[in-house]
C-alpha cells in the first residue's frame, strides 16, 4: 500500500482564503477514484520554505491523503497539474510512500 498525501494551501497569493468548495471538489474526485480519503481541514499545517531568492516563504495548507495499492506517477502528476490551475499554484506537493497496513 501506499500512503499519497497533498498539501493544499489554504489562501491565495493575496491571502484571500478558498472556497470550501474546492476542498470538497478534491475529496470528491478521490473518494470516487480510491474509496476513500482523510482531509486535514480544521487544523491547517504550517510550511516553510525557501525560493529562489532564498526568501523564506510560509503558508498554511491542507493535507489531503489517500491509500492505494499502486501509484500511477503520469496520473498523480497530471492532478498535481490540474490542482496547480486548480488553487493558481507553481507547484502544489503531492507526495508517496510506502505504508504497511496494520
Amino acid at each position: 500500500m501506499h500512503l499519497v498525501q497533498l498539501f493544499l494551501p489554504l489562501r491565495d497569493n493575496a491571502g484571500h482564503a478558498f472556497p470550501r468548495s474546492h476542498y470538497d471538489t478534491v475529496r470528491t474526485e478521490l473518494t470516487d477514484l480510491f474509496g476513500g480519503v482523510t482531509a486535514f481541514v480544521r487544523a491547517p499545517a504550517a510550511g516553510a520554505w525557501q525560493d529562489e531568492d532564498g526568501t523564506v516563504q510560509r503558508d498554511e495548507v491542507v493535507l489531503v491523503e489517500v491509500m492505494a495499492a499502486q501509484v500511477d506517477h503520469g496520473w498523480w502528476a497530471a492532478y498535481r497539474e490540474q490542482l496547480q490551475r486548480r488553487f493558481d499554484q507553481d507547484e502544489v506537493l503531492v507526495r508517496a510512500m510506502a505504508v504497511e497496513r496494520l
